[in-house]
């Protein structure tokens, strides 16, 4: 099978022809963001002669090794980091199929998409086109910067959007049938899109998988960005942070946010209360309203949505905790994190079987609720009528021991057998497993239903996971310990 050639509007790209689907990498959707275009608008990217090859990833805005990550996310160096990869079934300009794209996550500061996790093969078996973006990361993509357009991370995220309408259906997809999804950071990505009139008529569907908003605040922008220069040592500006390396920059940002604490419970109070560094910013112009208030206000409300979280997203992170806080009572610990009696007496009550597990473990489970599933719950109700679908993923992994953060990633994309995968599954994960939850993904790109009662007429359904195999799959339960901390 000969490589195969498709043309785009900037010119011809070269992929590779797989066993069952092809890949096109690297694919610049916009100009190299360097020199004067560093802290600009993302620009169309100049045309090409003859044949580019797209058969390697292109350059990431991550940079350099960023030690071990749940998700292997490779950083490549290189100028030109504005890229997309499409995986596809067939190139075929005739096959007009749906077309899923795929924001990655990493905080809104780190993250990769030549991740061999979001490999669109078994989407492809599926007959639907993956495209995977890159965008700017923490301060280039999202900083407050006096005279340079707010919000760039964002604007990368349409400026791919806008070359999937142009350019998808030379590669078989359907610009008409468009479905975002990500995780994480790339999870609120796709709720930041949502809730974006500017947005509207880019995709046409939307998954969130433990969604992480960012909504900052303006002034809360301004302010740090004045905190990072001072650190810098330069003026709050274009020119000031211009004249700083981009290297020498993100080491001052993980400086910024990582100041050393004592408190047993500075981890979870990081999390509740400072929130992401940087992130999408509520500037009054692309984002006018918090994520939650726009949607509640009706914007992507004709938009399918299937929304969820783990059940324990980042309880590992306090596990080193469960000796130290073992004789601590967890009324305690969750008074001293500012809960209400009328709140933690209940959700105590709900937990009781993860009390057994130690104080520690109820405070992971507290975090994932109040950062997680709460943005869950208040979106599907946010979301009143709308088709919404909401899931819990529940399978605990034999490495980690929690159903974590990122657990869910490869079998959404149906990649078990992917490197890193053992390190975080096991070396067995469940093939059962993965066919749900894959199979729920590519019937909702396909058809835009996943396959269980939406949350939407049914408030409180909730389809869950890898659960109790005992337990039915659909459980009306699944976020009723959330509802007050919603």
């Amino acid at each position: 099978m000969s490589d195969p050639v498709v043309a785009t509007e900037a010119g011809a790209v070269r992929g590779i022809a797989r066993a069952g689907s092809f890949a096109f990498l690297g694919i610049p959707f916009a100009k190299p963001p360097v020199g004067a275009l560093r802290y600009a608008s993302p620009e169309p990217v100049e045309p090409w002669d003859g044949v580019r090859d797209a058969t390697a990833f292109g350059a990431t805005p991550q940079r350099g090794d960023t030690g071990i990550t749940l998700i292997p996310e490779p950083s490549v160096p290189g100028e030109s980091t504005l890229n997309v990869n499409v995986f596809t079934p067939a190139p075929d300009a005739a096959a007009a199929l749906p077309v899923l794209v795929y924001i990655h996550g990493g905080g809104f500061v780190s993250g990769s998409p030549a991740s061999p996790w979001y490999d669109g093969a078994a989407f492809a078996r599926d007959g639907v086109v993956t495209v995977t973006v890159s965008y700017r990361l923490g301060f280039d993509g999202f900083g407050y910067i006096e005279g340079a357009p707010h919000n760039r991370g964002v604007r990368d995220w349409l400026a791919a959007l806008e070359w999937v309408q142009r350019n998808i259906a030379a590669f078989g997809g359907d610009p008409g049938r468009v479905t975002i999804a990500g995780q994480s950071a790339g999870g609120g990505a796709v709720l930041t899109l949502l809730g974006m009139p500017a947005a509207q008529h880019l995709f046409h569907a939307a998954w969130s998988m433990s969604g992480a908003v960012g909504d900052i605040p303006l002034a809360e922008a301004r302010e740090r960005s004045a905190r990072l220069a001072a650190l810098a040592g330069v003026a709050p500006d274009r020119a000031g942070f211009s004249s700083v390396d981009e290297l020498r920059l993100r080491d001052l940002q993980q400086e910024a946010e990582h100041a050393a604490s004592r408190d047993k419970l500075a981890p979870a109070k990081a999390m509740l209360e400072g929130g992401l560094g940087w992130g999408p910013m509520i500037d009054g112009e692309l984002i006018e309203r918090p994520t939650v208030e726009a949607i509640r206000a009706g914007i992507g409300s004709d938009k399918p949505l299937v929304i969820g979280a783990t059940d324990d997203e980042f309880t590992m992170v306090l596990d080193r905790f469960r000796r130290p806080l073992r004789f601590v009572p967890a009324a305690l610990v969750l008074a001293r994190l500012g809960v209400a009696r009328a709140v933690r007496r209940p959700y105590l009550a709900a937990n009781r079987s993860l009390r057994q597990k130690g104080t520690a473990a109820v405070l992971g489970r507290y975090v994932t609720d109040r950062v997680f599933r709460s943005l869950v719950a208040r979106v599907a109700a946010a979301r009143a009528a709308s088709p919404t679908w909401v899931y819990g993923f529940s399978w605990r992994s034999p490495v980690i021991g929690w159903a974590c953060h990122c657990l869910d990633v490869p079998f959404w994309f149906d990649r078990l057998d992917a490197d890193g995968v053992p390190a975080i599954a096991g070396d067995a994960p469940p093939r059962a497993l993965a066919d749900a939850v894959h199979g729920a993904a590519s019937a909702f790109v396909r058809s835009g239903a996943p396959g269980w009662r939406e949350w939407s007429s049914a408030p409180g359904t909730t389809r869950v996971f890898g659960g109790d195999p005992a337990a039915p799959d659909i459980l009306s339960r699944g976020y009723a310990s959330v509802a007050a901390l919603a």
